[in-house]
């Protein structure tokens, strides 16, 4: 695939697997899976990462 696109890692569920992608658009990961064979649902962008290094600032920011 394009070198903008990377595969980071994955969450599987029971029923469902979810991947992250870096990806300069959604387009781009759509092609991605449909070159790969595999289905995709839906795609959205990760505007806001929340994790203990970043809590004080989200908390601040509700």
């Amino acid at each position: 695939m394009e070198p903008q696109i990377q595969w980071v890692h994955s969450y599987i569920t029971a029923d469902k697997v979810y991947y992250v992608y870096n990806a300069p658009n959604k387009e781009m990961v759509r092609k991605h899976a449909k070159q790969g064979g595999f289905p995709v649902n839906s795609v959205s962008q990760v505007t806001n990462i929340i994790d203990p290094t970043t809590a004080e600032w989200a908390i601040s920011k509700i």
